[in-house]
């Protein structure tokens, strides 16, 4: 498959929020650009893109898929991905390698949170975009309606390339503003007479657009000015500056699922999106020399060394890991070696594929600009950058966002908990947003992600991949118990077997330390009361006691324990028996001593739309949550700054997208622990005594 020439290169990611028709409009690309020979269908699970069958069951992308396609002698490289928030993350990487997005804003149901977050990570990265208004067809679209609102949201000026003809059951066909025609349904729509209802319409779109082009150019303007006609040379490229300077944004129109306005799409596409070229212009490729820390600068071309981005990874159960990856410059060729130079090591590049979906297509190399896919790979991760050993260069890698919610796993078939740890690593191989821990304190198993579907995803997956099945479950609370008053106590341990026995005898006080304060040990022992050998026995027993406290088998944390007394045996002392004795004063200590339980308390900032500002407050005030200060942010955002009880938080995730219809964010972070309310505790006391008793029954 022979290489493109850089100008003619588009890598574009398609981006929306879920439910929008980003698979359908790929499949449309894909099936009038003749790549494909059916127009697939998500609904009946037949997309090229969405194959995976956690995505079909679920009619949602959850991964991003690759696909190519030529349009009028451009390769057009393009990413379907995810717009579900919770894989939304997924978008952000592929965003890192695309020059160009298609943004599909719906007739029906216009921007969502999702639309503003995929919004925002393409500003971030400097990306030009178009927009698509999606599904014309359905009842209620509303092409006015939706352009006034991503006007809004967006705060840019949108400019249409297209408008409707009709819509619902009435729409038929688009009107392309720049050639003043009319085109139907299909794959190559003859070109038609504008009809007369819509003349006025066409006319008046044509005029804003010819006043964004002359404005943007003196001379045009000059001549728009003087009642001169702009040709159509100076239209389309004006149409093109000004989409690559993000002055205002195209707008396309049309159905996927109708095939109804693609081909004007993809002449959409290949005119304001960038190649690789144009892109290095508004954005350059930087990167860092990995051994003095200088500036590196590589140009799009493929004389120059070459510099390739590992973007996504995907655990293949067949092909085994397979490998994500774009071209900046230079080119990279199948059989041969190349340097990673994040990890300082040597890769051997066997061979080399263009992705349709899940089908690979050989290619001996792949310049500059072009995305592809690697296999097996023993160093590589994502992030990681392949380059020129003689001159390298390291490209900084996409910081995902951190997981928001944790549960606890657990193996279904007992000794399997090795297989389920080896399959979790696989799966944290290809999401980076995913993390596996294990609890110190439970010996749990933690798994922690976007949200609970992407974890229920992910299990689904280890199981269909690898064979490990799991129950997940709520983890447990890290509680603790501490003291309240001071108290002294005597811990005496005498036992007689007839040979030799053993006695220890000890007298501690206890006092509770301020909260954070941990465990001190004072020895006071003078005169010998206890021989100097015994006393670290009796330090030692009491910590030990301390890690399962008397309330609900909680550490018990924040108390000084100092020995003042006690006594000994010449011969049945030991240090066993000064252990014991240190145990048993610190359990009756605790007893005297007003035990009360401790709960652990996160610092949560929590970002949110000024309109749902109260709702959430009031949801935090219910989970005995102290607000600490609201910050105004961008946007019309409002940032909270709360102290909550950790196990009010565990599902938060959930909790505050419905409350924001998606639009809030929140991070959270262990602060501190606090005494528990006492109605709280005695729930927590109460499960934890039947929980021990069950285990014993």
């Amino acid at each position: 498959m022979a290489n493109f020439e850089v100008t003619k290169i588009r890598n574009v990611a398609v981006i929306a929020h879920s439910g929008a028709g980003k698979t359908s409009l790929v499949e449309a690309l894909l099936f009038d650009s003749g790549m494909t020979d059916r127009l697939g269908n998500v609904q009946d699970g037949t997309t090229v893109m969405d194959y995976e069958p956690e995505e079909i069951d679920r009619k949602i992308t959850i991964t991003s898929s690759l696909a190519f396609t030529n349009w009028n002698g451009h390769r057009i490289n393009l990413v379907d991905t995810p717009g579900f928030i919770n894989f939304i993350e997924d978008t952000k990487g592929c965003l890192r390698v695309s020059d160009g997005a298609v943004l599909i804003v719906s007739a029906i149901s216009g921007v969502k949170a999702e639309t503003e977050k995929v919004w925002k990570y393409a500003c971030e990265y400097e990306i030009p975009r178009i927009i698509f208004i999606n599904k014309m067809d359905k009842e209620s679209a509303n092409f006015e309606r939706a352009l006034g609102e991503l006007e809004k949201s967006f705060e840019t000026e949108a400019v249409p390339l297209q408008i409707p003809m009709g819509s619902g059951d009435g729409f038929s066909g688009v009107v392309d503003i720049i050639k003043m025609k009319a085109f139907r349904q299909g794959s190559k729509p003859a070109p038609e007479d504008i009809p007369a209802e819509l003349k006025d319409e066409a006319d008046r779109y044509r005029k804003k657009l010819i006043e964004k082009i002359a404005e943007s150019d003196d001379a045009l303007l000059e001549k728009y000015l003087e009642g001169g006609e702009l040709s159509d040379a100076e239209i389309i490229k004006g149409v093109k500056e000004g989409s690559l300077t993000r002055k205002y944004i195209p707008v396309a129109c049309g159905s996927a699922t109708m095939n109804i306005g693609i081909p004007s799409l993809l002449d959409t596409i290949t005119l304001c999106l960038p190649s690789p070229e144009e892109m290095a212009t508004i954005s350059p490729i930087r990167g860092k020399n990995p051994r003095d820390g200088s500036e590196v600068v590589r140009k799009p071309a493929d004389n120059e060394p070459l510099s390739a981005f590992v973007f996504k990874t995907v655990a293949d159960p067949y092909a085994g890991k397979l490998s994500y990856f774009r071209v900046y410059s230079g080119t990279l060729k199948a059989d041969s070696t190349v340097y990673n130079s994040t990890s300082d090591t040597k890769e051997r590049i066997g061979q080399l594929f263009y992705l349709l979906g899940k089908k690979q297509a050989p290619a001996q190399s792949l310049g500059t600009g072009e995305i592809g896919v690697v296999a097996k790979l023993k160093g590589t991760s994502t992030g990681d950058t392949f380059t020129d050993e003689s001159k390298p260069v390291i490209f900084d890698k996409v910081k995902f966002a951190d997981p928001i919610i944790s549960y606890a796993i657990a193996p279904k078939s007992k000794g399997d908990e090795e297989k389920v740890s080896t399959s979790l690593h696989r799966a944290l191989e290809e999401d980076p947003t995913l993390r596996f821990s294990r609890d110190e304190e439970s010996k749990e198993m933690l798994i922690s992600g976007m949200g609970q579907v992407h974890l229920e995803v992910t299990l689904e997956r280890l199981k269909r991949r690898f064979g490990v099945e799991v129950v997940m479950k709520t983890p447990k609370i890290p509680y603790r118990e501490t003291i309240k008053t001071s108290t002294k106590v005597q811990g005496r341990y005498k036992k007689q077997s007839g040979g030799r026995g053993q006695f220890g005898d000890c007298h501690i006080m206890v006092e509770p330390l301020p909260r954070g304060g941990g465990f001190e040990f004072v020895d006071k022992i003078v005169g010998g009361a206890i021989p100097r050998q015994y006393i670290p026995a009796v330090e030692k027993g009491i910590v030990e006691a301390m890690h399962e406290g008397v309330l609900a088998g909680y550490q018990l944390v924040d108390l000084r324990v100092t020995l003042f007394d006690g006594s000994y045996h010449t011969v049945d002392s030991s240090e066993m028996a000064f252990k014991i004795a240190g145990s048993m004063a610190i359990k009756k200590a605790v007893q005297e001593a007003r035990p009360v339980l401790l709960e652990p308390i996160v610092k949560a900032e929590i970002t949110t739309p000024d309109e749902t500002l109260g709702a959430v407050i009031g949801d935090l005030n219910s989970k005995r949550g102290k607000v600490q200060g609201v910050e105004p942010q961008a946007g019309g955002n409002q940032k909270i700054l709360a102290q909550v009880p950790m196990s009010e938080m565990l599902t938060y995730a959930n909790q505050l997208h419905s409350l924001t219809s998606g639009r809030g964010l929140y991070s959270m972070e262990f602060s501190h622990y606090e005494e528990m309310p006492a109605q709280q505790a005695q729930k927590i006391i109460a499960e934890r005594q039947a929980q021990k008793e069950e285990k014993n029954a």
